[in-house]
């Protein structure tokens, strides 16, 4: 147990108990639990006065996080009663979606003793899993959104926004997101001076709202396809240096052959024209949500050449980069 941790009153003002799954990711876990360090004291000296957490287990072993820097849980499980909010985070999605029952019958005990449930990341299929989320919103990273929906179809996927407040639920598409969201709590306990100096000693501008969108690739489609839909996975993994058909083909173990005729049956487009258009739709995104200069979004895109940029685009969507801007 940490000395901070050891020296934490009763008075805080916000309690939060952590719960991690096996290759968790680092980022939302320390994302959230700094900016409370930041909140919970005057200065910064970490101490848990306004603020208190801790995290928990069904031992104290180690917990690997995705990255493998591992994470000591401070205690065993908790009586969920002692918290303003149970956080937790998930990772890897095999590790997420099987497994590790003793975090889901803990979100159930922390559900029946009415404490609010904050999903991170792939959290929220675990609160999915403990039958938590049933008929409920649940914000989900752009990247699972087809995890999601391909294995439930008793909850509402909402991929267009950074986090979800469901009133006793609430669920983070992950990422640095979670700071947001931390400061989302932090100012609805502590109040909004104490939210926005941990944003920024995060050296974060201001707290982006729920309703924020996510960065995306744009893609809407539905596929059955297991090769196809591989492939687009890949392509939203390399937007900004595009993979040739033949690196897509051999990293699939198919040939380039029959994934460019599959890829023409399923979609009615060639792979690479597909690819293009999610590069592009990216770009609209980016173009409307940042202030990002042409140069860079195309750069980000894939297209090394701004001009060929701006001609590609402007085929696309019949109006330039630049007018969209405007």
């Amino acid at each position: 147990m940490s000395e901070s941790h050891k020296k934490a009153t009763h008075s805080a003002q916000l309690t939060v108990g952590f719960v991690l799954m096996p290759s968790f990711t680092l980022l939302p876990f320390s994302a959230f639990v700094d900016a409370l360090r930041l909140a919970a004291d005057e200065g910064d000296q970490s101490r848990q006065i306004n603020c208190q957490w801790t995290v928990m287990g069904p031992t104290l072993e180690p917990i690997s996080s995705s990255a493998g820097v591992t994470v000591k849980p401070w205690e065993a499980y908790r009586n969920p009663a002692d918290f303003d909010y149970i956080v937790v985070v998930g990772g890897l999605l095999e590790h997420t979606l099987t497994g590790s029952e003793h975090v889901v019958d803990y979100l159930r005990q922390a559900a029946d003793a009415h404490i609010p449930i904050i999903g991170l990341c792939t959290g929220s299929f675990v609160m999915i899993r403990a039958g938590l989320m049933d008929q409920r919103r649940c914000c989900v990273s752009w990247f699972h959104h087809k995890d999601l929906t391909d294995r439930y179809d008793h909850v509402t996927p909402i991929a267009d926004q950074l986090f979800v407040d469901d009133g006793d639920r609430i669920t983070c598409a992950g990422g640095a997101v979670a700071a947001d969201l931390a400061a989302y709590i932090i100012e609805r306990h502590l109040g909004q001076s104490w939210a926005r100096k941990s944003l920024r000693i995060l050296v974060m501008d201001k707290p982006r709202p729920a309703s924020a969108p996510q960065p995306q690739s744009g893609a809407d489609y539905q596929v059955n396809n297991r090769w196809v839909a591989r492939a687009l996975l890949l392509m939203e993994q390399n937007l900004s240096r595009p993979l040739s058909s033949d690196e897509i083909a051999l990293r699939m173990s198919i040939s380039k052959r029959q994934l460019e005729r599959l890829f023409v049956s399923v979609t009615g487009e060639s792979l690479q024209k597909f690819y293009r258009k999610i590069r592009l739709r990216y770009g609209l995104w980016l173009l409307q949500n940042t202030d990002r200069l042409i140069t860079e979004i195309g750069q980000d895109c894939g297209f090394s050449d701004t001009a060929h940029f701006s001609r590609v685009f402007r085929q696309a969507f019949e109006k330039k980069p630049t007018d969209y801007r405007r």
